[in-house]
């Protein structure tokens, strides 16, 4: 009896496992200009953990997670994470190098073309945050403000992996 149980317990967690393996979404890639005129292209970072956060200088609650999301990348950013942020502010770099610069953003902030949050997926609100494995894998994704302490949570473990 104890050894079908453990038998059904391991088939099971194999089952979600690869069940889990099979519902990964591989992140799309894009190739957009920073600010400065550099071109940002999301694959350059595979291998690193990497952070897509779409956001807008009107969005109050972007706003609030930018100061924890700078910390963060101040912390981890030698340690394989990468993020960027993407703008969806319709009056274009105008309206974003300047509060770039005001809010000492430390990491890549490109200017979505209008075609780049879709093809992550239907997003209803903003800021929205998805996290992508080493490996190139959207692992998580999370709508409202993300806090330093909520990134650390979701990204310990994925540089722990190795994944």
């Amino acid at each position: 009896m104890k050894r079908t149980v453990a038998v059904l317990i391991i088939s099971l967690s194999v089952g979600m496992f690869a069940l889990a393996m099979a519902q990964q979404k591989k992140a799309p890639n894009f190739v957009l200009k920073t600010g400065d005129g550099k071109t940002y292209e999301l694959v350059q970072s595979k291998g690193k953990v990497v952070i897509v956060n779409f956001w807008a200088t009107w969005c109050g609650p972007c706003r609030k997670e930018i100061p924890d999301f700078i910390e963060f990348y101040k912390k981890y950013k030698d340690q394989g994470v990468e993020i960027v942020g993407v703008s969806l502010d319709k009056d274009g770099w105008e309206k974003v190098n300047p509060f770039v610069k005001q809010n000492n953003i430390n990491y890549p902030v490109v200017l979505d073309n209008g075609t780049v949050a879709a093809t992550f997926g239907k997003i209803q609100f903003i800021p929205t945050t998805f996290i992508i494995d080493p490996n190139g894998n959207i692992v998580d994704e999370h709508t409202g403000v993300m806090t330093k302490a909520m990134l650390e949570a979701k990204i310990k473990p994925l540089l722990k992996k190795g994944v």
